[in-house]
């Protein structure tokens, strides 16, 4: 059984073999359809598919399969980071943003600040002509500055929707008719908008409305608040906590799982930024050494200024991350859905490194490991429309996999320790994605 193994050069573009057959013999399947681990299981993958799965004893393997041993690992589906960011379009860049990604097993992104480089990026991933995660793209922002009136807000959904954006992406800033112009049009031409809810809007505006995600839980604090605020808030309603009913709760949960909207609490940027520890120690985190030195620096100035602020008080910040928890929690609960998100790389949050923490988050608030792993996998999969294609280890769906050294569902930290990632059916085993994690590095 041989095969020559996928070529990677990490100077200039990527060149990416095509895909072969890889046969992942006696592992554990963690098939996410179900709350359960298959043991003892050959997953055969052809092309950009699996395309059989059955015991280790009775599944022949194919002559020409590379075989990846997955004695006392588990095989789970890929993760999809549901609120990040591609911020550069260099080579060099994107080798570094992607390298992040993989390593810690993220096969999708779903890119929140869009720009017209990423329609033709998106292609290339999808084609195989690059590699990394597949790339779900907004286009730029609607926003306050974007967006000069409910004509224009109409004129740029049209046009982004001809340029061929997967979705639209919301920034603070607008009115009621400019966002209620953005939604008729975009309802109309069947292409979602997400992201953030406009204070002239407020949660119940962007439900009604049919807001496809609502991202950083922005705007349930506002919600929970007896009367509206004299002000904004800049940032997610943090110094309104509080004010905040935990009473109301209820309420807006119910509408939103009334409404079919999303969320992605990103719960990693806020708490990131408004919690107790000391921003020197987040500095010190091991991920830090595949960031800038000047960029870990201002991260770092930007929450001391916070805490420093004499507005800022830190029972009324700890009060706001325990709603929030609480919310997270009551929202999966009563059935309202939720996707996996970080908002990387913001505020301490490193490119697939972050969506661990989030996951972590996740289970802290009182989801199960299964169900925080399901918001970035079977969730998203169920988002974007693609239950039938993705999200799952199943015979026909796509080959985006990750292999981890221990049971996820066990604990939800063993979800990181990844041994090797399948993007596309591409196998990229722990030396490969050390070596691109290497050439991360900052300078």
């Amino acid at each position: 059984m041989k095969r020559i193994l996928l070529g990677l050069i990490l100077t200039g573009t990527f060149s990416v073999a095509p895909a072969e057959t890889t046969a992942f013999v006696n592992v554990n399947v963690v098939p996410m359809n179900a709350e359960t681990i298959v043991a003892g299981q050959t997953v055969i993958v052809r092309d950009d598919r699996i395309v059989q799965i059955g015991t280790v004893d009775d599944t022949v393997l194919p002559d020409d399969a590379f075989i990846v041993d997955g004695t006392d690992r588990f095989l789970m589906p890929g993760l999809a980071e549901m609120h990040g960011h591609v911020t550069g379009t260099s080579d060099a860049e994107l080798r570094r943003l992607f390298a992040l990604y993989l390593a810690n097993g993220v096969t999708t992104i779903r890119g929140m600040l869009g720009r017209p480089a990423h329609l033709e990026l998106r292609d290339s991933l999808e084609a195989g002509e690059r590699l990394g995660p597949r790339l779900v793209t907004s286009g730029p922002s609607f926003n306050g500055n974007s967006v000069n009136g409910a004509g224009r807000a109409t004129e740029r959904v049209r046009a982004q929707h001809t340029a061929g954006y997967d979705f639209l992406k919301i920034h603070p800033g607008l009115t009621a008719e400019e966002f209620a112009a953005i939604a008729d049009e975009a309802t109309a031409l069947g292409i979602p908008f997400a992201g953030h809810v406009p204070a002239a809007v407020g949660v119940e505006g962007a439900l009604s409305a049919g807001m496809a995600s609502i991202d950083h839980l922005d705007g349930y604090m506002q919600a929970l608040l007896p009367a509206p605020p004299l002000g904004g808030d800049a940032f997610f309603g943090l110094m309104l906590a509080g004010d905040a009913l935990e009473s109301r709760i209820d309420e807006i949960v119910a509408a939103t799982v009334a409404a079919g909207t999303w969320n992605v609490p990103t719960e990693t940027l806020f708490e990131h930024t408004a919690n107790a520890v000391p921003p020197g120690e987040l500095a010190d985190w091991p991920e830090m050494r595949f960031v800038p030195a000047s960029t870990v620096a201002d991260w770092v100035s930007t929450k001391e200024e916070l805490l420093a602020d004499p507005q800022f008080d830190r029972e009324t910040a700890d009060r706001a991350i325990a709603l929030r928890r609480l919310l997270i929690a009551e929202l999966h609960a009563a059935g309202a859905g939720l996707l996996l998100g970080s908002d990387s790389p913001q505020r301490f949050n490193v490119p697939g490194y972050s969506l661990h923490r989030e996951l972590s988050i996740l289970v802290e608030a009182g989801l199960s490991p299964y169900e925080a792993l399901r918001t970035g996998t079977v969730n998203a999969a169920m988002f974007f429309g693609e239950a039938d294609e993705r999200g799952t280890v199943e015979t026909g769906r796509v080959a985006d996999l990750v292999l981890v050294d221990d049971n996820p569902l066990a604990n939800i930290s063993n979800a990181s320790r990844v041994h090797g990632t399948m993007v596309r059916g591409r196998w990229l085993d722990r030396s490969e994605l050390d070596r691109l994690l290497e050439h991360a590095k900052r300078n």
